[in-house]
């Protein structure tokens, strides 16, 4: 089904006075940093602080009486699931959503919160794709409508009114959309409206890199499943992208850009730091893509859609860590201490950069043998102190294993 401009227009239409008209603000910190106008489509500003209310709202007001009467039903990693909940409310219909055991307690509150009595949550799997499966059945079994959070052309209609906002706000011409791809519905909508109403704009889709189902789908020339995701960015982690979405997205959008968790995760600190702007992982993304493309955007004009602030503040400490090891600021190390004394007064003294901190410091075993290993976490203040360190290491006698360079090892030990 070919998503066209009449059925965009008519979801904004429908959605006038139930979503927040998001503002569109030019940042400056970025601006200057990219030597480019940085625009900002402040969707985690939005109702239920993602742009997920526009899709899921739309897709179940275009529904009939009869396809509804026994109640809906929605799987969601957390903000379609809000946007559900809310138009469950507003329309008085009875919801079942679907979600990840995993997911933050933040977004599964967020849900009855705007649900009330109209919402029930059911936790169950690993992942979206899990949840997903667990909702189809449930489906089936009670003859219920599934409300999809991205392959559905409603669903993508209602998202891609974010792009009649855009340019109605922006006056100039727009170079480049940055745009997070999850299952594909907001870069779908998004990429189909700017085709037919700003065509010189490039679409840029933004994945995490530890769940690119969108890029390996455009490679492969058809819809792949991941066999494994890294689930923290989890507002665009999917094994799978929608085949409507796919079909679309591989007709609009210009590039995809994948983002380490890692740097998504320092560009939520600097966000909260330098504009105290508070994002989720997903909402990153698309500024967090600006780094790959700083030598393409100079001098244009940009605008991120900052999709989502559904953070949950007990994920901090967990995105402090992964930003300082991707920042090359935090690294853990097996070492291998002589079982002598003054070892570890010779590691303080001989060893240690005069600004390097240990973080983490626990023997994993204790012997008789001549070594004894212990695992030392080390935060650096600049990333040029780490080739002292190991220079130190191995002058002194203090043989090592980076758990950088081991992947397994990292997982279970640190």
């Amino acid at each position: 089904m070919e998503l066209e401009l009449k059925t965009i227009e008519e979801a904004y239409s429908r959605l006038k006075g139930i979503v927040k008209r998001t503002p569109v603000e030019r940042n400056f910190n970025l601006s200057e940093q990219y030597k480019a106008n940085i625009f900002l489509k402040r969707e985690d500003l939005q109702v239920v602080r993602s742009y997920k209310i526009r899709g899921a709202y739309n897709n179940i007001s275009s529904r009939s009486k009869e396809e509804i009467k026994n109640g809906i039903v929605c799987a969601s990693a957390g903000n379609h699931a809000q946007g559900f909940a809310l138009a469950c409310n507003l329309l008085n219909i009875k919801g079942h959503v679907f979600m990840p055991i995993t997911t933050p307690k933040q977004k599964i509150n967020q849900v009855k919160m705007f649900g009330k009595d109209m919402v029930e949550v059911v936790l169950d799997g690993d992942t979206y794709d899990d949840s997903y499966a667990k909702a189809m059945t449930f489906c089936k079994e009670g003859n219920k409508a599934f409300i999809h959070p991205f392959d559905n052309i409603y669903t993508i209609a209602g998202q891609a009114t974010i792009g009649i906002e855009i340019l109605e706000d922006i006056k100039e011409p727009i170079d480049f959309l940055f745009v997070a791809i999850g299952g594909g519905g907001l870069g779908s909508g998004l990429g189909t409206y700017f085709n037919i109403k700003s065509p010189g704009t490039k679409i840029v889709g933004v994945e995490p890199a530890g769940a690119p189902s969108m890029k390996k789908s455009l490679e492969a020339g058809k819809v792949v499943t991941l066999d494994s995701i890294d689930k923290f960015v989890d507002g665009a982690a999917v094994k799978r992208v929608g085949d409507l979405t796919f079909e679309i997205c591989r007709n609009v959008i210009s590039d995809i850009v994948l983002v380490p968790e890692g740097k998504a995760c320092t560009t939520i600190l600097q966000l909260y730091n330098t504009d105290a702007i508070v994002v989720e992982p997903a909402g990153s993304l698309t500024i967090a893509a600006l780094d790959f493309y700083k030598e393409k955007i100079k001098g244009k004009n940009v605008v991120c859609v900052v999709s989502g602030s559904n953070n949950d503040i007990d994920r901090m400490q967990e995105i402090k860590e992964r930003s300082l090891l991707y920042e090359g600021l935090k690294e853990y190390f097996i070492v291998n201490f002589p079982q002598r004394p003054g070892a570890l007064r010779s590691f303080l003294d001989d060893v240690l950069g005069p600004t390097d901190d240990i973080v983490r410091f626990e023997y994993l075993k204790k012997t008789n043998k001549e070594y004894g290993a212990a695992l030392i976490g080390i935060e650096y203040k600049n990333v040029q102190d780490r080739e002292p360190l190991l220079a130190n290491m191995k002058k002194f006698g203090f043989q090592n294993i980076p758990l950088k360079e081991n992947p397994v090892l990292f997982d279970y030990l640190a």
